[in-house]
């Protein structure tokens, strides 16, 4: 039941999640015209990339609209536009234009720890730990990476620790959020909201920046009232 769904805590202040950053990583460039001194000549463009290659995204427009979806008695609202769908006992919700549940995908699994094989992320608390943010943290999860799956991990480390989420039912779960960088060089963030002891969990696989605010919804609109543990 959802009264006694354990750890998770009724009453926290400020929602975690505010005030990170999350990484970039839509590659872009900054187009600057540059006119000729003098007589009636004209402009020549010159393309000037950032530091690294690589701007933020612009986050994109709040959602007006949510529906709502559920798994097994748990219910998230889904934006507008966005696509569902239900695979090994998980809810997926990907952005437009993504039609596999990978980048920029949030997912819903209910008996999260249970069903998994080694009992991730429950096992030894990985939730709270650097390397915590997979069960095998070794496979690159960036934009121009997470397709190809042949891109090694060199480090990674919680950006977001000792934080929580309220949810729509009153329940409190742990917020953690990882920045994880490749061995190409690049860069990604990964998201987790976890009830430890109603083992639901709420992963972003690897974040769009551009949605980062509706993560943070989708996560708020969370409601495990029908659920039994």
């Amino acid at each position: 039941m959802a009264g006694i769904h354990g750890r998770q805590r009724r009453a926290r202040g400020a929602r975690a999640g505010t005030g990170t950053v999350p990484a970039a990583t839509a590659a872009g460039a900054l187009l600057l015209l540059t006119a000729c001194s003098g007589g009636g000549g004209g402009g020549e463009a010159e393309l000037v990339l950032g530091e690294s290659g690589v701007l933020p995204g612009a986050e994109a427009p709040a959602p007006e609209n949510f529906a709502t979806e559920s798994i097994e008695g748990v219910s998230i609202k889904v934006p507008e536009g966005w696509q569902t769908q239900q695979q090994d006992g998980a809810l997926c919700v990907s952005p437009p234009g993504e039609a596999t549940c990978a980048y920029g995908s949030i997912r819903l699994v209910p008996h999260a720890a249970e069903r998994h094989p080694e009992n991730w992320p429950a096992e030894g608390e990985a939730y709270k730990q650097d390397d915590g943010w997979a069960h095998n943290p070794d496979t690159c999860r960036s934009l121009n990476a997470a397709a190809s799956g042949g891109i090694g991990v060199e480090t990674s480390e919680m950006t977001l620790t000792n934080a929580f989420t309220d949810h729509a039912d009153g329940l409190t779960s742990h917020h953690v959020v990882w920045g994880v960088t490749c061995a190409n060089g690049d860069t990604f963030e990964v998201r987790m909201w976890f009830l430890p002891i109603s083992d639901v969990m709420l992963y972003v696989w690897s974040a769009d920046p551009q949605y980062s605010s509706v993560y943070d919804e989708i996560a708020v609109s969370m409601d495990t009232t029908e659920y039994q543990s």
